[in-house]
Protein backbone atom coordinates (compact mmCIF):
# COMPACT_ATOMS: atom_id res chain seq x y z
CA UNK A 1 0.00 0.00 0.00
CA UNK A 2 1.31 3.42 -0.94
CA UNK A 3 1.88 6.02 1.76
CA UNK A 4 1.81 9.81 1.43
CA UNK A 5 2.74 12.48 3.93
CA UNK A 6 0.48 15.48 3.17
CA UNK A 7 3.25 17.83 4.29
CA UNK A 8 5.36 16.54 1.40
CA UNK A 9 2.63 16.93 -1.25
CA UNK A 10 1.36 19.90 -3.19
CA UNK A 11 -2.01 21.34 -2.19
CA UNK A 12 -3.68 20.04 -5.41
CA UNK A 13 -2.33 16.54 -4.75
CA UNK A 14 -3.63 16.58 -1.17
CA UNK A 15 -7.01 17.70 -2.43
CA UNK A 16 -7.10 14.97 -5.10
CA UNK A 17 -6.45 12.29 -2.49
CA UNK A 18 -9.09 13.66 -0.13
CA UNK A 19 -11.74 14.11 -2.81
CA UNK A 20 -11.07 10.70 -4.34
CA UNK A 21 -10.83 8.77 -1.08
CA UNK A 22 -13.55 10.52 0.91
CA UNK A 23 -16.48 9.86 -1.39
CA UNK A 24 -19.22 10.00 -2.35
CA UNK A 25 -19.91 13.20 -0.45
CA UNK A 26 -23.29 14.91 -0.06
CA UNK A 27 -23.56 18.28 -1.75
CA UNK A 28 -24.83 21.36 0.06
CA UNK A 29 -26.31 23.81 -2.42
CA UNK A 30 -26.05 27.03 -0.45
CA UNK A 31 -28.06 30.17 -1.03
CA UNK A 32 -26.88 33.39 0.63
CA UNK A 33 -27.53 37.08 0.15
CA UNK A 34 -25.21 40.05 0.46
CA UNK A 35 -26.20 43.05 2.56
CA UNK A 36 -26.79 44.80 -0.78
CA UNK A 37 -29.51 42.25 -1.59
CA UNK A 38 -27.58 40.28 -4.24
CA UNK A 39 -28.41 36.54 -4.15
CA UNK A 40 -25.61 33.97 -4.40
CA UNK A 41 -25.67 30.23 -5.07
CA UNK A 42 -22.79 27.82 -4.65
CA UNK A 43 -22.35 24.05 -4.14
CA UNK A 44 -20.04 22.61 -1.47
CA UNK A 45 -19.26 18.93 -1.00
CA UNK A 46 -17.18 19.27 2.16
CA UNK A 47 -20.44 19.02 4.09
CA UNK A 48 -22.46 16.88 6.47
CA UNK A 49 -24.87 16.71 9.43
CA UNK A 50 -23.34 16.70 12.90
CA UNK A 51 -26.14 17.03 15.46
CA UNK A 52 -29.88 16.48 15.71
CA UNK A 53 -30.35 18.33 19.00
CA UNK A 54 -29.76 21.10 18.17
CA UNK A 55 -29.97 20.39 14.40
CA UNK A 56 -26.52 21.32 13.10
CA UNK A 57 -24.96 21.03 9.64
CA UNK A 58 -21.44 22.06 8.67
CA UNK A 59 -20.01 22.91 5.27
CA UNK A 60 -16.73 24.46 4.19
CA UNK A 61 -16.61 27.51 1.90
CA UNK A 62 -12.86 27.16 1.47
CA UNK A 63 -10.49 29.81 0.21
CA UNK A 64 -9.76 29.71 -3.50
CA UNK A 65 -6.86 27.41 -4.31
CA UNK A 66 -5.95 29.69 -7.21
CA UNK A 67 -6.33 33.22 -5.81
CA UNK A 68 -6.59 32.58 -2.04
CA UNK A 69 -9.67 34.81 -1.97
CA UNK A 70 -12.65 33.97 0.20
CA UNK A 71 -15.84 32.96 -1.60
CA UNK A 72 -18.99 35.07 -1.84
CA UNK A 73 -20.79 32.50 0.31
CA UNK A 74 -18.25 33.02 3.09
CA UNK A 75 -18.39 36.80 2.79
CA UNK A 76 -22.18 36.88 2.87
CA UNK A 77 -22.33 34.57 5.88
CA UNK A 78 -19.86 36.74 7.76
CA UNK A 79 -21.99 39.79 6.94
CA UNK A 80 -25.39 38.53 8.04
CA UNK A 81 -25.11 34.89 9.18
CA UNK A 82 -27.96 33.51 7.08
CA UNK A 83 -28.17 30.79 4.42
CA UNK A 84 -30.45 28.19 2.90
CA UNK A 85 -28.95 24.76 2.28
CA UNK A 86 -30.60 22.67 -0.43
CA UNK A 87 -30.24 19.03 -1.42
CA UNK A 88 -29.00 18.47 -4.97
CA UNK A 89 -31.02 16.03 -7.07
CA UNK A 90 -30.13 14.49 -10.41
CA UNK A 91 -32.53 16.83 -12.23
CA UNK A 92 -30.61 19.84 -10.84
CA UNK A 93 -27.13 18.60 -11.73
CA UNK A 94 -26.18 20.73 -14.74
CA UNK A 95 -27.58 23.95 -13.31
CA UNK A 96 -25.85 23.24 -10.01
CA UNK A 97 -22.59 22.69 -11.87
CA UNK A 98 -23.01 26.07 -13.54
CA UNK A 99 -23.36 27.68 -10.12
CA UNK A 100 -19.88 26.40 -9.20
CA UNK A 101 -18.39 28.96 -11.62
CA UNK A 102 -16.68 31.98 -10.06
CA UNK A 103 -19.13 34.73 -10.95
CA UNK A 104 -18.50 38.30 -9.83
CA UNK A 105 -20.07 39.25 -6.47
CA UNK A 106 -22.59 41.56 -8.15
CA UNK A 107 -24.04 38.75 -10.30
CA UNK A 108 -27.43 37.31 -9.34
CA UNK A 109 -26.70 33.59 -9.62
CA UNK A 110 -30.37 32.62 -9.68
CA UNK A 111 -30.62 34.48 -12.97
CA UNK A 112 -27.50 33.00 -14.59
CA UNK A 113 -28.27 29.43 -13.50
CA UNK A 114 -31.99 29.53 -14.23
CA UNK A 115 -33.01 28.36 -10.77
CA UNK A 116 -36.24 29.76 -9.34
CA UNK A 117 -35.94 31.86 -6.16
CA UNK A 118 -38.70 31.56 -3.58
CA UNK A 119 -38.94 33.47 -0.32
CA UNK A 120 -37.84 31.89 2.92
CA UNK A 121 -39.99 32.02 6.05
CA UNK A 122 -37.47 33.20 8.64
CA UNK A 123 -34.44 34.59 6.80
CA UNK A 124 -33.64 36.77 3.78
CA UNK A 125 -31.76 34.39 1.42
CA UNK A 126 -34.00 32.73 -1.15
CA UNK A 127 -34.76 29.05 -1.35
CA UNK A 128 -34.26 27.10 -4.58
CA UNK A 129 -37.67 25.96 -5.78
CA UNK A 130 -36.25 23.08 -7.83
CA UNK A 131 -34.81 21.35 -4.75
CA UNK A 132 -37.28 19.13 -2.86
CA UNK A 133 -35.37 19.50 0.43
CA UNK A 134 -34.40 22.91 1.82
CA UNK A 135 -33.13 24.08 5.21
CA UNK A 136 -33.20 27.66 6.43
CA UNK A 137 -30.14 28.14 8.62
CA UNK A 138 -28.33 30.64 10.78
CA UNK A 139 -24.56 30.68 11.24
CA UNK A 140 -23.54 29.76 14.77
CA UNK A 141 -19.78 29.78 14.28
CA UNK A 142 -17.20 30.08 11.51
CA UNK A 143 -13.94 28.25 12.15
CA UNK A 144 -11.04 29.21 9.91
CA UNK A 145 -8.59 26.37 9.23
CA UNK A 146 -5.85 28.63 7.86
CA UNK A 147 -5.15 31.67 5.73
CA UNK A 148 -3.47 30.00 2.74
CA UNK A 149 -4.88 28.76 -0.60
CA UNK A 150 -7.54 26.03 -0.24
CA UNK A 151 -7.75 26.53 3.53
CA UNK A 152 -11.13 25.48 4.84
CA UNK A 153 -13.66 27.57 6.73
CA UNK A 154 -16.07 25.45 8.74
CA UNK A 155 -19.48 27.10 8.68
CA UNK A 156 -21.40 25.62 11.62
CA UNK A 157 -25.07 26.28 10.90
CA UNK A 158 -28.20 25.64 12.93
CA UNK A 159 -31.32 24.60 11.04
CA UNK A 160 -34.24 26.94 11.72
CA UNK A 161 -36.78 25.46 9.31
CA UNK A 162 -37.08 22.39 7.08
CA UNK A 163 -38.97 22.52 3.79
CA UNK A 164 -39.75 19.05 2.38
CA UNK A 165 -41.65 18.35 -0.83
CA UNK A 166 -44.32 15.69 -0.26
CA UNK A 167 -43.31 14.00 -3.51
CA UNK A 168 -40.15 12.58 -1.92
CA UNK A 169 -41.92 11.07 1.11
CA UNK A 170 -42.87 7.43 1.57
CA UNK A 171 -44.74 6.61 4.78
CA UNK A 172 -43.56 9.86 6.30
CA UNK A 173 -39.85 9.35 5.58
CA UNK A 174 -37.67 10.62 2.75
CA UNK A 175 -37.32 7.84 0.19
CA UNK A 176 -33.87 7.77 -1.46
CA UNK A 177 -35.39 6.51 -4.70
CA UNK A 178 -37.73 9.49 -4.81
CA UNK A 179 -35.33 12.27 -3.82
CA UNK A 180 -32.69 10.98 -6.29
CA UNK A 181 -29.68 12.57 -4.58
CA UNK A 182 -26.40 13.34 -6.32
CA UNK A 183 -23.07 12.98 -4.48
CA UNK A 184 -19.57 14.19 -5.27
CA UNK A 185 -16.55 12.00 -5.98
CA UNK A 186 -12.99 12.86 -7.01
CA UNK A 187 -12.12 14.70 -10.20
CA UNK A 188 -15.17 15.29 -12.39
CA UNK A 189 -17.04 12.25 -11.07
CA UNK A 190 -20.42 12.21 -9.36
CA UNK A 191 -22.64 9.52 -7.85
CA UNK A 192 -26.37 9.18 -8.48
CA UNK A 193 -27.71 7.78 -5.21
CA UNK A 194 -30.74 5.89 -6.48
CA UNK A 195 -31.60 2.78 -8.46
CA UNK A 196 -29.11 -0.06 -8.14
CA UNK A 197 -26.58 2.26 -6.47
CA UNK A 198 -28.40 2.09 -3.13
CA UNK A 199 -29.37 -0.79 -0.86
CA UNK A 200 -30.74 -1.44 2.61
CA UNK A 201 -28.62 -2.72 5.48
CA UNK A 202 -30.27 -3.17 8.85
CA UNK A 203 -28.30 -2.53 12.01
CA UNK A 204 -27.45 -5.67 14.05
CA UNK A 205 -30.68 -6.88 15.61
CA UNK A 206 -29.08 -7.89 18.88
CA UNK A 207 -27.44 -5.73 21.54
CA UNK A 208 -24.71 -8.30 22.15
CA UNK A 209 -23.80 -10.11 18.88
CA UNK A 210 -21.22 -12.88 18.96
CA UNK A 211 -18.66 -10.88 16.98
CA UNK A 212 -16.06 -11.91 14.44
CA UNK A 213 -13.69 -13.65 16.86
CA UNK A 214 -16.39 -16.13 17.92
CA UNK A 215 -16.81 -17.47 14.38
CA UNK A 216 -15.17 -20.92 14.07
CA UNK A 217 -11.75 -20.71 12.44
CA UNK A 218 -12.63 -22.98 9.52
CA UNK A 219 -15.45 -20.59 8.61
CA UNK A 220 -13.31 -17.47 9.02
CA UNK A 221 -10.69 -19.02 6.73
CA UNK A 222 -13.17 -19.83 3.95
CA UNK A 223 -12.10 -18.93 0.42
CA UNK A 224 -15.75 -18.63 -0.62
CA UNK A 225 -17.25 -16.52 2.15
CA UNK A 226 -16.44 -12.82 2.00
CA UNK A 227 -15.85 -10.44 4.88
CA UNK A 228 -19.42 -9.24 4.38
CA UNK A 229 -20.72 -12.80 4.69
CA UNK A 230 -18.79 -13.47 7.89
CA UNK A 231 -19.80 -10.08 9.25
CA UNK A 232 -23.45 -11.06 8.83
CA UNK A 233 -22.83 -14.27 10.76
CA UNK A 234 -20.98 -12.32 13.45
CA UNK A 235 -24.08 -10.15 13.94
CA UNK A 236 -26.05 -13.15 15.24
CA UNK A 237 -26.67 -13.52 18.95
CA UNK A 238 -25.41 -17.12 19.11
CA UNK A 239 -24.04 -19.98 17.03
CA UNK A 240 -26.78 -22.62 16.58
CA UNK A 241 -26.24 -25.73 18.70
CA UNK A 242 -26.20 -29.32 17.47
CA UNK A 243 -29.87 -29.86 18.33
CA UNK A 244 -30.90 -26.92 16.15
CA UNK A 245 -28.73 -28.13 13.26
CA UNK A 246 -30.04 -31.69 13.51
CA UNK A 247 -33.67 -30.54 13.60
CA UNK A 248 -33.12 -28.26 10.60
CA UNK A 249 -31.45 -31.05 8.62
CA UNK A 250 -34.25 -33.50 9.44
CA UNK A 251 -36.55 -31.42 7.26
CA UNK A 252 -34.16 -31.38 4.28
CA UNK A 253 -34.52 -34.13 1.69
CA UNK A 254 -31.04 -35.25 0.70
CA UNK A 255 -30.97 -36.05 -2.98
CA UNK A 256 -28.44 -37.02 -5.58
CA UNK A 257 -27.96 -34.64 -8.49
CA UNK A 258 -25.23 -33.47 -10.84
CA UNK A 259 -22.97 -30.47 -10.28
CA UNK A 260 -24.64 -28.92 -13.29
CA UNK A 261 -27.95 -29.03 -11.43
CA UNK A 262 -26.34 -27.62 -8.27
CA UNK A 263 -24.83 -24.74 -10.22
CA UNK A 264 -28.14 -24.05 -11.94
CA UNK A 265 -29.84 -23.71 -8.56
CA UNK A 266 -27.00 -21.46 -7.41
CA UNK A 267 -27.51 -19.17 -10.40
CA UNK A 268 -31.14 -18.54 -9.41
CA UNK A 269 -30.61 -18.40 -5.63
CA UNK A 270 -32.39 -21.65 -4.75
CA UNK A 271 -30.22 -22.30 -1.72
CA UNK A 272 -32.46 -24.91 -0.06
CA UNK A 273 -32.20 -27.05 -3.21
CA UNK A 274 -28.46 -26.44 -3.17
CA UNK A 275 -28.30 -27.66 0.42
CA UNK A 276 -30.13 -30.90 -0.36
CA UNK A 277 -27.63 -31.69 -3.12
CA UNK A 278 -24.59 -30.55 -1.13
CA UNK A 279 -25.62 -32.83 1.73
CA UNK A 280 -25.54 -35.81 -0.63
CA UNK A 281 -22.02 -34.93 -1.77
CA UNK A 282 -21.05 -34.55 1.90
CA UNK A 283 -22.50 -37.98 2.75
CA UNK A 284 -20.32 -39.68 0.13
CA UNK A 285 -17.28 -37.62 1.21
CA UNK A 286 -16.89 -35.91 -2.15
CA UNK A 287 -13.79 -33.67 -2.18
CA UNK A 288 -15.82 -30.62 -3.24
CA UNK A 289 -18.56 -31.06 -0.63
CA UNK A 290 -17.13 -28.41 1.71
CA UNK A 291 -17.04 -25.83 -1.07
CA UNK A 292 -20.62 -26.71 -2.06
CA UNK A 293 -21.83 -26.21 1.50
CA UNK A 294 -19.98 -22.91 1.81
CA UNK A 295 -21.45 -21.68 -1.47
CA UNK A 296 -24.90 -22.70 -0.22
CA UNK A 297 -24.29 -20.65 2.92
CA UNK A 298 -23.13 -17.68 0.87
CA UNK A 299 -26.29 -17.73 -1.25
CA UNK A 300 -28.46 -18.14 1.86
CA UNK A 301 -26.77 -15.11 3.44
CA UNK A 302 -27.49 -13.05 0.34
CA UNK A 303 -31.17 -13.65 1.18
CA UNK A 304 -30.53 -12.92 4.89
CA UNK A 305 -31.28 -16.52 5.88
CA UNK A 306 -28.66 -16.92 8.59
CA UNK A 307 -30.25 -20.09 9.97
CA UNK A 308 -29.76 -22.00 6.72
CA UNK A 309 -26.29 -20.53 6.32
CA UNK A 310 -25.21 -21.67 9.79
CA UNK A 311 -26.59 -25.16 9.20
CA UNK A 312 -24.71 -25.50 5.91
CA UNK A 313 -21.49 -24.39 7.59
CA UNK A 314 -21.89 -26.56 10.70
CA UNK A 315 -22.59 -29.86 8.92
CA UNK A 316 -20.10 -32.48 10.11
Amino acid sequence: MLQFNPKELSIPDVQKLMQGGIAPRPISFVSTMSNDGIPNLSPFSFYNAFSSNPPIVVFSPSRSGRTNKTKDTYNNLMENGECVIQAVTYDMLEQMNLASSEFAPEVNEFEVTGFTPIESKLIKPFRVKESPFQMECKLRQMYGMGDGPSAGNLAVCEILMFHVDESILNNGAIDPQLIDHVGRNGGSWYTRASGDAIFELEKPKHADPIGYSAIPEQIRNSFILSGNDIGKLASCIAIPDKAFVDEFLSEIEVREASMETFNRYASVGEYTEMLSIALHYHSVQAPNAKQMLELTAKIALSFNDTDCAWVALLVN
